[in-house]
């Protein structure tokens, strides 16, 4: 019964999320906030509430390994799979943007601090506040980038649409509580899962809780594909694990500070340096072809070998 609650819980926490940016971005429309600003915080914030709302609920029930491996495996799979994926099938990747130069930072930094912050074996108050002020950080870097770069990623459709307050209000109010209510019953039949199978809940959170909530990724990434847009993916996914580590992270903390057993999490911890370390390599190289998915997905598999 707990793997048919989870399965449920899960779909429920994605579509939640799905209706919450969606509707956001049609009020931000309709009260004429540009698509620059609606992009900058979409793309920051939508595409980890999944992470965000499962880890933080976590972190409110004292499981620190869920709330932290959530984001680990997350950014494993949104740089392994999701790209690993992308890179396999889109025929032809030419970035206008220069990737690299641009947006390596926001790729390894986060990594950095995370890997920094955890020497004391755990993330506390303060880590979750510098963790927010990272997120701030990138929010300015993002006004400051390309107006037109970030408007190409806002719902064209949605401009189209005559605006309707009871509907927008009945669907975000759906929304949060698919969201909140999917996370609830994610963690809980999580940890029931873990029990009867005799795991930890840093597998599960590893695992179950980052491959699912890293689907919204995976499913915009494969349509970005098939409508010849795969370079807009790799951006993607850039601000996503940008937003795991500051506002998954520093919000799961503020809730309760996070503790973390380094020497059970370090070979987790490496492949997830190692998946952004050669994320940088093919920035730096622009290896946007079947090359550079087959590097990654060599990851995934030593990832995913490891652990089971």
């Amino acid at each position: 019964m707990d793997y048919v609650v989870f399965l449920i819980s899960m779909a429920a926490l994605i579509y939640g999320a799905d209706f919450i940016i969606k509707e956001s971005e049609r009020i931000a429309l309709h009260f004429d906030i540009s698509h620059f600003v609606i992009g900058a915080t979409l793309i920051a914030f939508g595409t980890s509430l999944p992470e965000m709302a499962a880890s933080m609920v976590a972190s409110y029930h004292g499981k620190s390994d869920m709330a932290i491996a959530n984001v680990v495996g997350s950014v494993v799979f949104n740089i392994t799979l999701v790209l690993g994926v992308v890179f396999m099938i889109a025929k032809s990747m030419n970035p206008d943007r220069d990737l690299f130069s641009k947006d390596s930072t926001w790729v390894i930094v986060p990594v950095v601090i995370f890997y920094i912050m955890i020497q004391d074996g755990e993330i506390g108050r303060l880590d979750g506040i510098l963790f927010l002020l990272m997120m701030a950080s990138y929010l300015f870097f993002l006004f400051s980038s390309s107006k037109e770069e970030l408007e190409s990623e806002i719902d064209e459709d949605l401009t189209k649409e005559k605006f309707n307050w009871p509907k927008s209000i009945l669907l975000l109010l759906v929304g949060f509580i698919f969201t909140i209510g999917g996370a609830n019953f994610v963690v809980e039949s999580g940890t029931n899962i873990a029990r009867s199978l005799d795991v930890s809940e840093w597998i599960i959170g590893l695992f179950l809780i980052s491959l699912g909530t890293s689907l919204p990724e995976l499913i915009v990434s494969l349509v970005a594909v098939k409508k010849g847009n795969s370079e807009m993916s790799i951006g993607n996914i850039i601000g996503s694990n940008v937003a795991n580590f500051s506002m998954v992270l520093g919000g799961a903390s503020l809730i309760n500070p996070l503790t973390i057993d380094l020497s059970a999490a370090s070979y987790d911890i490496l492949i997830m340096a190692s998946a952004s370390i050669t994320l940088l390599f093919i920035l730096a190289n622009k290896i946007y072809n079947k090359a550079g998915g087959i590097f990654l997905l060599t990851i995934l598999v030593l990832f995913i070998a490891h652990s089971v």
